[in-house]
């Protein structure tokens, strides 16, 4: 099937796809569609030391097995098969919370030693909530990690813990503080807006980041957290946030210089005067932007996921421990991501939330 253009029943825009099977000699990250991963998403674990009321309930979840987890060996192992044999340039670390690998600086430091087929380092980032990250900064960006993404929804310690129900907020600032002081730059918040819970912190995250020079992002709630817990109905749209930070900012759209990059930003300028800074929103429910993906995921558990809606996984732990050599492992990875779908389907009305979390399948 051929989609000539426009919004793909997926969500995809004007992607054809191709039937060939991946070359033995070349196995990038294609996918039916044209669309070549690049970009590799870590989970290093599924556990996390938050419960936020988006992601997980109060009591939080049954985590898997330690027998179940890929050890730091097998990690390193497929993150070296991603870069020097399917071509992936860029790895960001998630969880869960991967601050909770203790093991963290190695692995970083491992996939820092790596050389992608530019012959160029990856790019490594980390997305995490900040918990300990003040103790850990200087480390990481010793070991070479580049940039980190904090978790922040609200700069009201009281409604922030609400959210997570932890009452951690002013050590999510010292992560900030230390993130900026090691340089691991452009430090980028990401934040998830709620109707009624925390849709008033809009206006006062932007100021605050435009302030620190932080680089905010605002997201739209996706169906990833509880069954049943989401509400299309309930979210805060793209088009809503910009409405509120019009009333305090001056908007200049910044050129997305990368296709495969999943916010639109802008240059907010405070309209009483002051200091401006970057501020983007990822509209992945309202605005989706599968049709530049170039993402490919990895689990705590060694699956492999080409979406983070996939109702499937392609297994690499098996193999891995029966012993399949590289290129072997490598080829099922790639003849996974020739599955991956035009679009997440979100709009579909046949659309099925995953079975797992985003703790479980990794940000």
């Amino acid at each position: 099937m051929v989609y000539s253009g426009g919004m793909t029943a997926h969500g995809g825009t004007g992607i054809a796809q191709s039937r060939a099977a991946p070359d033995h000699a070349d196995l990038r990250l294609r996918d039916r569609f044209g669309r070549v991963a690049r970009d590799l998403r870590v989970s290093l674990t599924d556990r996390c030391n938050l419960r936020c009321t988006y992601c997980m309930p109060a009591e939080g979840l049954q985590w898997l097995p330690t027998r179940d987890t890929l050890d730091d060996g097998e990690i390193t192992r497929l993150i070296r098969i991603a870069v020097e044999e399917l071509g992936i340039r860029a790895v960001r670390f998630t969880g869960g919370e991967p601050l909770l690998r203790r093991s963290l600086e190695r692995i970083v430091a491992f996939t820092a030693s790596l050389r992608t087929d530019e012959g160029a380092r990856p790019d490594i980032a980390l997305t995490t909530n900040g918990l300990g990250l003040a103790h850990r900064a200087a480390a990481l960006k010793e070991a070479g990690l580049e940039r980190v993404n904090i978790s922040l929804d609200a700069v009201d310690p009281a409604v922030y813990a609400s959210i997570t129900r932890r009452d951690r907020f002013h050590d999510v600032v010292d992560a900030i503080d230390a993130a900026l002081r090691t340089g691991l730059e452009p430090v980028k918040i990401n934040t998830v807006l709620m109707r009624g819970v925390n849709e008033d912190q809009t206006v006062p995250l932007a100021r605050f980041c435009v302030e620190k020079g932080l680089h905010l992002r605002f997201i739209e709630q996706m169906p990833l957290g509880p069954h049943m817990a989401w509400d299309r109905a309930e979210i805060v749209k793209a088009e809503e946030i910009r409405g509120i930070l019009a009333g305090e900012f001056e908007l200049e759209p910044v050129p997305r210089d990368d296709p495969s990059a999943p916010a639109a930003r802008w240059w907010a300028s405070p309209k009483n005067g002051g200091r401006g800074g970057d501020i983007g929103i990822i509209a992945s429910v309202t605005e989706p932007f599968c049709g530049a993906c170039d993402r490919t995921r990895l689990t705590s558990d060694g699956q492999m996921r080409t979406c983070l809606f996939a109702r499937t996984e392609t297994d690499l732990r098996s193999p891995l421990r029966a012993g399949a050599g590289d290129r072997e492992i490598a080829l099922i990875w790639a003849r996974g991501m020739r599955e991956k779908k035009a679009g997440h389907g979100i709009d579909d009305p046949g659309f099925i939330q995953p079975e797992r979390g985003m703790s479980a399948i990794g940000g």
